[in-house]
């Protein structure tokens, strides 16, 4: 595997939540291997394209009723911290807020 794939999936955050359930990196890599989930490098370059200049702060893969989503927060070159969750299978985005 590419050392971008390792790092990537290795931003992949494990952490209890009661409405998503998150996933670890075997679980992730499992399921971008059956092409269920697209590659966190190309949804990250998505997100990072709407914020040029924005640095990556958190990546976590999580399943929410039934569906794969990517939450990424960056900070922008502003300073401002953004969450943004994807659709892990689509690429689509879902939210995009500033967090708290």
């Amino acid at each position: 595997m590419p050392p971008s794939h390792l790092k990537a999936l290795a931003l992949l955050v494990l952490s209890s939540g009661a409405i998503a359930h998150d996933l670890n990196q075997d679980q992730a890599l499992k399921l971008r291997q059956q092409g269920a989930i697209l590659p966190l490098e190309q949804l990250l370059a998505q997100a990072l394209a709407r914020y040029p200049g924005a640095r990556l702060l958190e990546a976590e893969l999580e399943e929410e009723h039934g569906h794969y989503v990517y939450e990424v927060e960056l900070l922008t070159a502003q300073g401002v911290v953004r969450e943004l969750d994807l659709d892990a299978a689509t690429g689509e985005l879902l939210k995009d807020k500033e967090d708290d």
